[in-house]
């Protein structure tokens, strides 16, 4: 099998080149001419983005929506399940309250640990092994980002390894033009606080960015006999820019970026009953008091673009990214699993008693330390060229990237007995004693695609091609040192090809036709067994967008056949935790999505004030086609036609604004029916389904002067108690009512 160990030479090569390229600097007193510097930046931001800005939606073949800085600004979340309800064909499934592990997915593609989309910063894959462990326990922090990119539909040739659902982008804050700076204090319940800063400039050639966030919170959730529940991070990032000048023959330039990220979350994977629910919906059992996920993440990334003529250009990137997590967290009571105590707690009431926190024998309890470390890396290089006259275009783009990730699992388990509500450890476990193994893989990734504008139609037809090695090491529970007697080693490899084309048509000014097919793919990833084939589907959609000063509409329809679908055994899922992938058969996914925005003082004709409205739906229909058996929990035992869980059919989303000088009121609202969590069809059972909901959340903001204001954010206004999941175990609360208020500096 080949080998790729090519990293270090490859760096040196980048780093001898641009050493080189300073020879072609300007002199630092030459005058930047301002039209031609945003011209470049323009063309580098939309290297890196996937969609680039408001105004360029309109010719992608396909649905975009971009969140851009003052839209985040206006409700200050950090949540990112909340930031992603105002783009609809998004599913999401949330878990903590907080939005620190999302479950997110797309048109029908399965939520469990966002593995089904291309979650991205800055344009480079931020999951922490995303060909071989691509269930995303690191996100970037949302509290630090910029904007949010999101593409669905036929644009995915671009982007992979995951071709089916989507791809979310998100910006980190860019350096800026000038000397400026930004710091934000907020305080609220919870001994919730968060603070925030950056302070950036460019002068001549050179640019840099400094930005630190700290946020931390008690938790909302009460702990039998107390503790917190809640959360503490850090966040430091740095930005480091040099270029040439712009009227250089060939214009290059390098930025580097790195970034700092730690965890420490009270979180447990334990739920409640239903009928405890009921009682007290915000209650921790008290078997969930040793709870707690640590991580760490390290990331560097260096991008060198050069302009080679006014119609061709490179961006080539190098990339890695470390990412460790200890996962400290119950496992089992008396030998069950807590998903099957909680589920039937009439047939557990002994077990479930210890949960409470009634006196157990020794070892009753079993606490698993998932401790896993990770890494990626790659680096990839894209070519554009552009020609053609005034009515006809032609852009070409060539991209190749070659990645490396692992997952390095090293796990243990302790045994806990309770007494007088407290867990008091009894035995002590040896690491590498409960999971001992390693999942690589090496991927190259080629992709071409073009866009041919002929007067009012363009059409973007495209290919993509992935190669991946595949390797699984287990080492055994009794070869702790890894000398590899007991060495069980698989490898394979999967070779796909991608294709796709969109096609969209002005047929006004204001109205723009969307038309796309693309094929679907997702890889099994290492331990999985050696039937379970590739994720594979054809999918379609078909639309229009409308845009004038006035409003903006865009209405798709769309269609995903799934020839195989690939179901994960995640823990975080419901499952057994092998992460282990695989066949779920023929699926049906197809719907509808609509969105609109516009400011209705336009309407009115008044220039004193705003009110800006944005308003999503989404329908959503998908069904298995297959019959089959899995011990997947949420899954189990399928009959064709039955719904996939965690999908809902409808989604709303509404949002209203009102400004007036100083003063400004943001309200978003929330609604989702009930959703199914275990595959069926038919009426919903009580005991199968989450609550619907109506979330309500406001946000003001009054400023002081020109440089200072102070604003008060409130979540769920209505103090609105619901079920969001009952998976990994037991059913989990959404976020109460909660109050956040602070100010904000900025120079």
């Amino acid at each position: 099998m080949l080998q790729i160990n090519s990293f270090k030479l490859t760096f040196s090569a980048l780093i001898g080149t641009l050493f080189f390229s300073t020879a072609l600097f300007a002199t630092p007193n030459m005058q930047a001419d301002s039209d031609t510097t945003r011209t470049i930046d323009e063309i580098i931001l939309d290297r890196i983005t996937v969609v680039g800005a408001p105004v360029w939606i309109n010719p992608i073949p396909g649905a975009a929506s971009y969140i851009n800085a003052e839209q985040l600004q206006k409700q200050n979340y950090t949540d990112i399940n909340r930031i992603l309800r105002t783009v609809s064909g998004i599913n999401i499934q949330e878990e903590d309250g907080f939005g620190l592990r999302p479950n997110i997915g797309m048109r029908g593609a399965g939520v469990e640990r966002s593995t089904k989309i291309n979650l991205m910063e800055d344009g480079i894959l931020a999951a922490p092994a995303p060909y071989s462990a691509p269930a995303a326990y690191y996100f970037p922090n949302m509290g630090r980002i910029n904007s949010v990119e999101v593409r669905k539909g036929s644009a995915q040739i671009k982007y992979g390894p995951n071709t089916t659902g989507g791809a979310i982008n998100l910006i980190s804050t860019p350096i800026p033009s000038d000397f400026s700076g930004r710091a934000e204090l907020s305080i609220g319940e919870h001994n919730a606080n968060k603070f925030y800063a950056n302070v950036g400039n460019q002068y001549q050639n050179f640019g840099y960015l400094i930005e630190a966030l700290h946020m931390s919170n008690d938790g909302f959730k009460q702990l039998d006999n107390g503790g917190n529940t809640g959360f503490a991070l850090n966040d430091f990032l740095g930005k480091f820019m040099i270029r040439t000048n712009p009227q250089a023959s060939v214009f290059q330039r390098l930025e580097l970026k790195i970034g700092y990220n730690d965890q420490d979350s009270d979180e447990t994977y334990l739920g409640l009953t239903r009928d405890d629910f009921k009682r007290t919906p915000l209650r921790r059992y008290a078997a969930s008091q040793a709870d707690q996920i640590v991580t760490e993440h390290v990331q560097f990334m260096a991008r060198h673009f050069v302009l080679l003529s006014d119609r061709a250009d490179v961006t080539t990137t190098l990339y890695r990214n470390n990412f460790s997590r200890e996962w400290y967290k119950l496992q089992t009571v008396n030998g069950a699993g807590l998903s099957g105590v909680l589920n039937n707690p009439d047939q557990n009431e002994a077990a479930l008693a210890v949960l409470r926190g009634a006196n157990s024998d020794e070892n009753a309890l079993v606490v698993r330390s998932n401790n896993r470390s990770y890494y990626s890396q790659g680096i990839e290089s894209i070519f554009v060229a552009s020609l053609g006259a005034e009515s006809f275009q032609n852009e070409v783009e060539f991209g190749i990237r070659l990645h490396q990730d692992e997952e390095d699992r090293f796990q243990f388990e302790d045994g806990y007995r309770m007494e007088n509500g407290t867990m008091i450890m009894s035995s002590a476990g040896i690491p590498g004693t409960q999971a001992n193994r390693i999942g690589s893989a090496t991927a190259l990734s080629i992709y071409l695609k073009d866009k041919i504008t002929y007067n009012r139609l363009t059409f973007s037809p495209g290919i993509r091609f992935e190669y991946i090695w595949f390797s699984n090491r287990n080492f055994g529970t009794s070869d702790i040192e890894r000398t590899g007697s007991d060495l069980q080693k698989s490898d394979y490899t999967i070779s796909e090809f991608v294709p796709g084309a969109g096609l969209t048509f002005k047929l006004s000014e204001r109205v723009t036709l969307i038309s796309g097919i693309h094929r679907g793919f997702s890889p099994p990833s290492p331990g999985s067994s050696s039937e379970t084939r590739s994720e594979q589907s054809v999918n379609y959609e078909l639309g229009f967008r409308l845009a004038d000063n006035l409003i903006r509409t865009e209405i798709i329809g769309f269609y995903n056949s799934y020839s195989n679908l690939l179901g994960s055994d995640l823990a975080a899922g419901g499952g057994g935790g092998t992460t282990a992938q695989f066949n779920a058969g023929k699926v049906q996914v197809f719907g509808v999505e609509f969105s609109a925005n516009s400011d209705l003082s336009d309407f009115l004709k008044r220039s004193d004030i705003s009110l800006p409205f944005n308003l999503n739906y989404t329908y959503t229909n998908a069904t298995f086609q297959s019959d089959f058996s899995s011990d997947f929990g949420p899954w189990g035992t399928v009959v064709s036609g039955d719904e996939i869980p965690f999908i809902p059919k409808h989604q709303l989303n509404a949002g209203l604004g009102f400004g007036k000088g100083v003063f400004s009121l943001n309200l978003n609202s929330v609604f989702s029916p009930k959703i199914r969590t275990v595959a069926g069809s038919g009426s919903l059972e009580r005991n199968q389904s989450t609550d619907s909901y109506f979330l309500l959340d406001a946000s003001s903001d009054f400023q002081i002067s020109s440089n200072i204001n102070m604003f008060v954010n409130v979540r769920n206004v209505l103090n609105q108690t619901y079920i969001v999941s009952d998976r990994p175990a037991g059913v989990r609360p959404g976020l109460p009512r909660t109050f956040m208020g602070g100010i904000r500096l900025t120079i």
